[in-house]
């Protein structure tokens, strides 16, 4: 929890920042409880939620917001696809001196709560336009992004694929998406270590995701935060590099027994590695019995025809209901 591991400790000048290009940015902070947020708009839409404030902006998108935001502190950036959505001061639950444990562990559950509300109106807009929205996650270095970059080159001929990218800093991974042709955004989470739900709702108002597309979900590389935080997902799918510890699931079990796939990567180094996959495996099941385990190399191409076959299954499904929804 972000609570105990600290993520957005402080606010730094250059914190609520879109880009060189945003233009005619507008920010505006106000104190709730324990903690003050702030939002940096560069453009104007209509929210169909209240803020205290004496003016109105607005999400023109499938969910609604309260923004009742308790105990959070980020500024929210927004701007047109190509460039990046900057919350520099992270999600901020930290420990202050004097707050007791209990009120800790209160703040850490409004955290949550909040969260489940924004992931819920996100899984509705999936729902209703019949997307499969899937939550890449892993430790730094797993190799995400090539693997994305490798899957939507395969899969665009014959799917809608958007990303929406997550990092603390840079836009590196999000041009590299963008150069397939997929829609991307970046969202920067400045010191926050995981994307949540808000987050991803906001960068939903850009993309502008067509019905029946693929939505991937590059959060940030942390393999203890993210396991927290629904965004509204259909599935969690967690990377595990060959080139990390086989007992990585045991270290971390509550991102493996939120995951509903783990990919091996890298297995092109298994032959130079002293890595027992079988071990790893089995590490995986006892963490999570129902987990599902694919071993894939972004560079070889290796176990991706399997991996395109889970995600198309998928797609298929979320698109039938989606007609059925429409249907009745």
């Amino acid at each position: 929890m972000c609570t105990v591991c600290g993520c957005g400790t402080a606010t730094q000048e250059g914190d609520k920042t879109l880009s060189d290009k945003a233009q005619g940015a507008h920010t505006h902070s106000h104190a709730h409880g324990d903690h003050v947020h702030s939002h940096a708009h560069d453009h104007h839409h209509d929210h169909d939620h209240e803020h205290d404030h004496d003016h109105a902006h607005g999400h023109d998108h499938d969910h609604h917001h309260d923004h009742d935001h308790g105990h959070h502190h980020h500024s929210h950036a927004h701007g047109p696809v190509g460039e990046t959505l900057d919350y520099g001061a992270g999600l901020a639950g930290v420990h202050v001196p004097g707050l007791s444990q209990e009120r800790i562990v209160q703040i850490e559950r409004d955290i949550l709560s909040k969260n489940r509300t924004y992931a819920q109106d996100n899984r509705g807009a999936f729902a209703r336009k019949g997307v499969l929205a899937l939550n890449f996650v892993s430790s730094p270095g797993s190799g995400k992004t090539s693997l994305l970059v490798r899957a939507i080159n395969d899969l665009k001929d014959r799917q809608s694929i958007a990303v929406i990218e997550g990092d603390q800093q840079t836009s590196n991974d999000a041009e590299r998406i963008r150069a397939t042709g997929a829609k991307a955004i970046q969202v920067n989470t400045g010191k926050g270590c995981h994307l949540d739900a808000h987050m991803v709702g906001h960068a939903l108002e850009t993309l502008d995701i067509a019905d029946h597309s693929l939505l991937f979900i590059e959060n940030v590389g942390n393999l203890v935060c993210p396991a927290a935080f629904d965004l509204g997902e259909a599935h969690k799918v967690v990377l595990l590099s060959v080139t990390e510890g086989e007992d990585k699931p045991a270290k971390y079990p509550d991102m493996f027994a939120a995951a509903d796939l783990m990919l091996l990567n890298k297995s092109d180094l298994l032959p130079h590695l002293d890595f027992d996959v079988g071990a790893c495996i089995a590490h995986a099941l006892r963490v999570n019995p129902n987990l599902q385990t694919l071993v894939v190399s972004a560079k070889t191409g290796e176990g991706l025809a399997a991996f395109y076959a889970w995600i198309e299954a998928r797609a298929a499904l979320a698109r039938r209901k989606a007609e059925e929804r429409k249907a009745g």
